[in-house]
């Protein structure tokens, strides 16, 4: 009993970000879900206001920081733009096979956010560290692992990608993958570092880190890819090296961050620490796993989708490159808030308050809801402005603009889905989200696409019918799921051995 309150009470000079949640009493964990109990009023002392100030308290620096990584992108796509469509191009023929070589690290980490948080929750900051450390060393092999394969197989990736591309367009595509997948090494570690943190609900940690990696990238973008103060003239290759250099830098910030006494998840190793612990793994795993088949189908069926786009020819392929890069900074939105969701939700679970897992993520949901609404407005009416910064070409941004108008059309759909499937992950409710993605991304969003093409003749026009028609479906299914209530005792953890400090 005391070594239980032992675990429960963080050290006072831990850092710990506190919740509305921290001074509720905990529930029942064995107690069967009532939905009927959550339709009510919040608990008594509790108010709208105090769960929309930890959802933004956790949700804005992740949505600063997404939004900076993502703007990151979009200026090394610019950058590189001014090298011609076959930069553009070479750069787009990396990016599946990039987030195909990582997802089984990615995947791990669902389970990692997921499990810190519960443990968060329930008081236990010894095995939230435990996680961690798993977690930490877990990434490092299976990045290593992933970027010695991906080195080997660059080119046959990026030839695979190609479809009607040109030879030189593949050869500047190899060059940026090779360098890429050298820098999976720190991106796997730094990756555990920060859904542990975000999972105990700290995200301006990895803000501050993250921002400091896109300020390194865009400084060397600079001067490497165009060879400017003296540096040589790198083109791609240069863009892929600023990266990677960014990554490290990230990397290296965030090992320092959770070595502090003063962090509440720590990066711990003590003596006999080393060796795996399995219960933990399995617990990582059984969130993780399924996330795993999940991304697995999403970069199948984006591959599938992809190498359809490309047989349009470069030029097609280049405006399809420049509108992904730009609906991708509207995710932020999504994805920024599915953080605060997952944290909150997994804490709560971990509490036992399936309550205010409901009530943090219809919130959640409406205030990403807003934000979708005023990017929604941004995109419709600025289309031309954002797509002339990439290219000057009249055809390209002609083509672009009606593209993104579609764009804005899905942001609300898009917005739910992102954040309701955040919540369902901090339920560690995987595998119905998996399910979705093999049914959307994997079947619906390909077939139409390859149909709208080949057999419409609807161009690349075709192609954005179909991902507009899965994100619709999807983001009915993800709803569907989350209004039956089901996710809040979906997840059984294996049973863990206590943690002696």
């Amino acid at each position: 009993m005391e070594e239980k309150k032992k675990e429960q009470a963080a050290p006072p000079e831990s850092k710990r970000v506190v919740t509305t949640l921290d001074s509720l009493p905990a529930g029942d964990t064995t107690k069967p879900f009532d939905k009927a109990s959550v339709k009510g009023a919040l608990p008594n002392g509790v108010t709208s206001r105090m769960l929309y100030g930890d959802i933004l308290r956790i949700g804005w620096p992740a949505f600063v920081e997404l939004m900076l990584m993502q703007l990151t992108s979009m200026a090394d796509l610019m950058m590189v733009g001014n090298l011609g469509p076959w930069a553009i191009s070479a750069v787009g023929l990396t990016t599946q096979p990039k987030f195909l070589l990582s997802t089984a690290f990615i995947a791990l980490n669902v389970g990692t956010m997921a499990m810190v948080g519960r443990h968060r929750g329930a008081g236990n900051q010894e095995k939230a560290k435990l996680v961690l450390r798993q977690a930490f060393m877990l990434n490092a092999f299976f990045g290593v692992v992933f970027a010695v394969v991906g080195i080997f197989f660059s080119r046959q990736l990026v030839e695979f990608m190609g479809g009607n591309v040109d030879e030189h367009v593949i050869v500047a595509g190899t060059q940026y993958l090779k360098i890429q997948l050298i820098g999976m090494i720190t991106v796997s570690m730094t990756t555990a570092i920060t859904n542990s943190l975000r999972g105990s609900g700290d995200s301006k940690t990895a803000m501050i880190y993250n921002t400091t990696a896109n300020v390194i990238n865009i400084i060397f973008n600079y001067l490497l890819i165009e060879g400017r103060m003296g540096f040589p003239r790198l083109e791609v290759a240069g863009a892929s090296i600023a990266t990677v250099m960014g990554q490290a830098a990230a990397c290296v910030m965030a090992i320092i961050a959770v070595r502090k006494k003063s962090q509440y998840v720590r990066l711990e190793f003590p003596k006999g620490s080393i060796r795996p612990d399995v219960p933990t793994i399995k617990n990582i795993a059984k969130i993780g796993v399924p996330s795993m088949f999940e991304q697995l189908a999403m970069r199948i069926g984006v591959i599938i989708f992809t190498k359809t786009i490309t047989s349009l020819g470069t030029d097609a392929y280049a405006t399809h490159q420049i509108c992904m890069n730009i609906q991708a900074l509207t995710f932020m939105n999504g994805q920024a808030f599915a953080t605060s969701a997952t944290s909150l939700v997994s804490q709560s679970l971990g509490k036992g308050r399936p309550d205010m897992a409901m009530h943090y993520s219809k919130r959640t949901q409406r205030v990403g809801m807003y934000t979708a609404i005023a990017i929604a407005a941004f995109v419709f009416t600025c289309n031309k402005f954002v797509l002339g910064l990439y290219t000057d070409d009249a055809a390209i941004i002609a083509t672009g603009s009606s593209i993104l108008s579609m764009v804005a059309l899905i942001q609300p759909f898009q917005a739910s889905q992102f954040i309701l499937s955040g919540a369902l992950r901090g339920a560690g409710d995987t595998r119905y989200t998996a399910m979705v993605t093999m049914l959307t991304v994997l079947l619906l969003r390909p077939a139409l696409a390859i149909f709208m093409i080949n057999k419409l003749e609807l161009g690349l026009h075709g192609a954005w019918y179909a991902l507009v028609a899965d994100q619709i479906v999807r983001t009915c299914l993800v709803i569907a799921r989350y209004m039956s209530g089901k996710w809040t005792t979906s997840f059984k953890p294996h049973k863990e051995k206590p943690v002696v400090d």
